[in-house]
């Protein structure tokens, strides 16, 4: 396996050390981030930030129950130019591919689902057929949009038909009755790559339920921890959180390949894969967001 190398961390709070060739755009970069938090009108902490498939606008959902929509396109205006105000702790946001609706995952148990457009609110229809009473730790749209799927405080995984809002299959106990803290699709839709504070990431097939294939040997159970595929889906990523390293199995055969100190002062609280390069991003409790290469 290629390794990959931390190219830079981003301090939030600090002067961004001297790690790059090209200093001045790090600190360009500092500068904007900073600016964002000043003046992006954002009072609570944010759980979760997801970009427009096609426009250059990045929306946030936070504990104030609001989710904010910024251009970031924009070089002077920083301030949010609409805000959907929801009813609820907003924990997770997901753009449906087309960019006309968005999914809200909240600390209400069913995803709200709101017209990009209009900001009209839908829910799904059959809500007492689930017997959902829990939060949402995590909501994510698959690569078409056919299909969403979340990730609830009760353990279990959902999956949902995209169209009709309708939950089609309900994984019960996916990760016991700690809670299932992330899920993701697989780009061809086919499985879910889940985790949970079992301190368990599974490998989910769609059309069954069944289990797949699950990957050992990194503890999470305190922070709402994510496991993802990288760009290949060759690989998943993950955290242990005792030895505060980034763990990385091979997907297929689930062998750990790689254990790497997260450089964090504290276990990352995020991390996310790009999804079409070899780079991911680590967020941590130390306020910095740290980011990785892949090199030959």
């Amino acid at each position: 396996m290629a390794l990959f190398d931390f190219i830079c961390e981003l301090q939030l709070t600090s002067d961004v050390e001297d790690i790059l060739d090209d200093e001045a755009f790090i600190e360009e970069l500092q500068v904007d981030i900073m600016e964002w938090f000043r003046y992006s009108q954002i009072n609570e902490p944010v759980n979760d930030l997801d970009f427009h498939p096609q426009n250059t606008i990045l929306i946030s959902g936070a504990k104030d129950h609001t989710i904010k929509f910024f251009d970031f396109s924009k070089t002077v205006a920083k301030r949010a130019f609409r805000v959907i105000q929801d009813t609820h702790n907003v924990r997770s946001v997901s753009f449906h591919p087309s960019g006309e609706f968005l999914l809200a995952g909240t600390d209400h148990p069913i995803a709200h689902l709101y017209d990009v457009n209009t900001f009209q609110c839908y829910l799904s229809a059959n809500v007492q057929e689930i017997g959902a009473n829990v939060a949402i730790n995590q909501v994510r749209y698959s690569s078409t949009g056919g299909m969403y799927v979340t990730a609830s405080k009760d353990g279990a995984i959902r999956l949902w038909d995209g169209v009709t809002s309708n939950c089609v299959r309900s994984i019960l106990g996916a990760h016991g009755t700690a809670e299932a803290t992330s899920a993701n699709f697989t780009k061809d839709q086919r499985y879910v790559l889940s985790c949970g504070k079992d301190s368990t990431v599974k490998l989910w097939e769609v059309g069954s339920g069944r289990l797949v294939k699950q990957y050992l040997g990194a503890a999470h159970m305190m922070l709402r921890c994510q496991a993802v595929f990288n760009a290949t889906e060759e690989f998943v990523l993950s955290i242990d959180e005792p030895s505060n390293e980034i763990v990385i199995w091979d997907a297929l055969t689930t062998e750990k390949v790689a254990r790497w100190p997260s450089n964090h002062i504290g276990s990352p609280r995020w991390l996310e894969h790009s999804p079409v390069e070899a780079v991911f991003v680590t967020c941590g409790t130390d306020r910095s967001v740290r980011f990785w290469k892949e090199t030959n």
